[in-house]
């Protein structure tokens, strides 16, 4: 219970005390959009990491060295709030998140996700969640990699189970050519969701998987690349689940 009061002030301060730094951060952008971006990207992988830090986390990696250096679509699978602060910790380029329509709506939090290029998805509204899915594909194009949980929400069933995929958030990487990353999570719901609200010491595993280049592959497979990624990524959890 210590570390989660310690993580929700720490939370609450971050919040109010870096609204100066996103009134900076607004002016720098109208010199140097980049410096900006980087700026940004540095200080909350910084608060990201302390918060980390409090938790306890120890963090296996296995791949990383597969993420090419050009921006890339990661797919991952879903069980923790911390699945986020694991993995975007990690970004080497910039890199906006694929969030729910309902973040949308928390004020400074909200500022800073659009400072990194995050996206809201409206996952009742087809019409705008394709208005989404393009604004990605421009993202990638201009040089951005997006971070995709594709089964829609945090599963919440067995540890080794994962929900459908959904194929929209494919077309992102068949209509750009960009390279799929995908991404394994063992053991992050053990950090906090499986016994809320304490926040427990525990190891996970992240596994980058081989970039998988849509270009490449045969025609049935591409044609089913959502399966394909959702097969890869089953495998390598319960391959990774001796090593937790």
């Amino acid at each position: 219970m210590f570390r989660f009061i310690c993580i929700v002030i720490f939370l609450i301060l971050y919040l109010i005390l870096t609204i100066p730094v996103l009134i900076v951060e607004w002016i720098i952008g109208k010199f140097n959009p980049y410096a900006r971006d980087i700026s940004s990207l540095r200080i909350v992988q910084w608060a990201f990491r302390f918060i980390l830090k409090i938790t306890g986390v120890r963090t296996t990696v296995i791949g990383e060295e597969n993420i090419p250096d050009e921006p890339v679509l990661f797919i991952a699978n879903h069980r923790s709030y911390f699945d986020i602060l694991l993995t975007y910790s990690r970004c080497r380029r910039l890199t906006g998140y694929i969030a729910k329509k309902e973040m949308d709506r928390y004020l400074t939090l909200t500022s800073w996700m659009k400072r990194l290029h995050c996206l809201f998805l409206d996952r009742k509204n087809p019409k705008e969640g394709l208005k989404t899915i393009l604004q990605a594909i421009d993202n990638i194009k201009n040089g951005i990699s997006i971070c995709i949980f594709p089964e829609g929400t945090r599963n919440t069933g067995e540890e080794l189970t994962m929900l459908p995929f959904r194929d929209g958030a494919f077309k992102i990487a068949t209509k750009t050519g960009c390279a799929i990353v995908p991404i394994s999570l063992n053991n992050t719901a053990e950090i906090f969701e499986n016994h809320f609200p304490k926040i427990k010491k525990t190891h996970v595993v992240i596994e980058y998987g081989k970039p998988i280049y849509p270009d490449q592959l045969d025609k049935d497979t591409k044609r089913h690349i959502g399966d394909h990624v959702e097969n890869i990524i089953r495998e390598t959890i319960k391959k990774n689940a001796a090593l937790v």
